[in-house]
């Protein structure tokens, strides 16, 4: 029985998961892809994301990873460290290394570090290649019914589809006019982007400095022919300071910049224009209504604090993918809610408790309370010496939990 499929959104999210079900699905399924930003082959917001392993696995069953992997650098070492903005020295006092010990943890890199432009560009046309109808539109509405969806694009054009996917960010229209509440709240923080060139080699290795006004990141990135040794910054600042950072001349950007990044990897430099994202949590009261999934940002927004945004995401279409596919292999209506429910089953509490171990670590680390910081730095501390523990953190931040789906174990759908 042939069914057509529409995903309303195409980020990663949406682009990943339209991907894996042309492919499961072949030319009996029409798959669309519907984003005004797909007219902009070339787009990108600077960012760079942290591909967990079990993302890279699912990119490799996908056939893609090949082509991302040569503007992908592994991450082979983490340290955390806890201060003061203007401590000169900042102790480590928690370190996760792949550097073959004999500790039992897995040896591949838990991540890698990618640049979203050359994500997109790759999934684009992976999308392209499958068979993907890809519209250059937004959905402007969707009215669901007994037997289909009826989708209204910008552009006046109607269709219909047994499923939608709202994967259309964090102010979805679609999960309003479905219904779907919304449980969140503003953090009054801003996490300033930017790509740092450096004289020093980094050496794969992530620092994450836990600050008076929130964590500070830098994040190894592949070497640029032009740039040269490069990373990446996630930097946690109050709103209204963010803005106040980003209003400064370059080179009092930079001075403020070396206070938190150190000179451990020499002189330093802006290779792009530091952007301002605000920081916030949220995730919907039900992941699925009739006819509807919601996907990615428009199902959850997370704190950046453990890097896991994207791929929460990897894993909502990882998992929407093989609960779609289950069913239309069964002959059944891919849009119901029998078909659906396992979805929302795989996702909604993994979901839940990523969201609330980050806030949690934001309210714990985002303070310079004298007791507080003490309590903390014992407990990274005795992490450290404890090598069990230690793995087990580190199978969670490379995805490698023991119930997972298809995709993210590098299997076909």
């Amino acid at each position: 029985m042939a069914q057509r499929i529409i995903i309303a959104g195409g980020g990663l999210g949406g682009l990943s998961l339209a991907l894996a079900l042309k492919q499961a699905l072949g030319a009996g399924h029409d798959v669309v892809l519907a984003d005004p930003v797909l007219a902009q082959p070339g787009r990108a917001d600077g960012r760079a994301y942290a591909i967990s392993a079990a993302g890279r696995r699912m990119f490799a069953a996908l056939g893609v990873w090949g082509a991302m992997a040569g503007g992908a650098q592994p991450i082979t070492e983490m340290i955390v460290t806890d201060s003061k903005t203007r401590d000169v020295v900042r102790p480590g006092y928690l370190t996760f290394a792949n550097r073959g010990t004999d500790d039992g943890v897995d040896r591949e890199p838990f991540a890698h570090m990618v640049l979203s432009r050359g994500i997109n560009q790759v999934l684009t046309a992976a999308c392209r290649g499958a068979g993907v109808t890809l519209r250059p539109v937004s959905v402007s509405g969707v009215a669901a019914d007994q037997d289909a969806a009826t989708v209204d694009y910008a552009d006046g054009e109607r269709q219909r589809a047994a499923l939608v996917v709202a994967a259309d960010g964090a102010r979805s229209r679609l999960r309003e006019g479905a219904g779907i509440g919304w449980v969140g709240w503003d953090y009054g923080q801003s996490g300033i982007v930017a790509t740092i060139a450096h004289d020093r080699p980094h050496g794969g290795r992530a620092i994450e400095h836990f600050l008076p006004a929130g964590p500070f990141a830098v994040l190894p990135l592949p070497d640029d022919a032009q740039i040269g040794h490069q990373s990446s910054i996630v930097w946690t600042e109050a709103t209204g300071d963010a803005q106040t950072l980003l209003s400064l001349q370059p080179d009092d950007f930079l001075d403020e910049l070396e206070i938190r990044f150190g000179l451990q990897l020499g002189a330093l430099r802006l290779a792009s224009a530091p952007k301002a994202y605000p920081l916030s949590f949220g995730i919907a009261r039900r992941f699925i209504a009739p006819r509807l999934a919601l996907l990615g940002d428009a199902a959850h927004v997370i704190h950046p604090i453990a890097g896991q945004g994207l791929n929460l995401g990897l894993k909502d279409a990882a998992s929407l993918a093989q609960a779609v596919v289950d069913a239309a292999r069964l002959g059944l209506d891919v849009g119901t809610g029998a078909s659906l429910a396992p979805y929302q089953a795989a996702r909604r509490f993994d979901t839940v408790a990523m969201g609330v171990v980050t806030d949690g670590l934001n309210r714990l680390f985002s303070n310079d309370v004298t007791p507080v910081r003490l309590a903390r730095d014992l407990g990274l501390g005795l992490v450290d010496r404890m090598p069990g523990l230690k793995a087990m953190f580190m199978r969670e931040a490379a995805g490698n939990s023991t119930r997972q789906p298809r995709l993210l174990r590098g299997e076909a759908v």
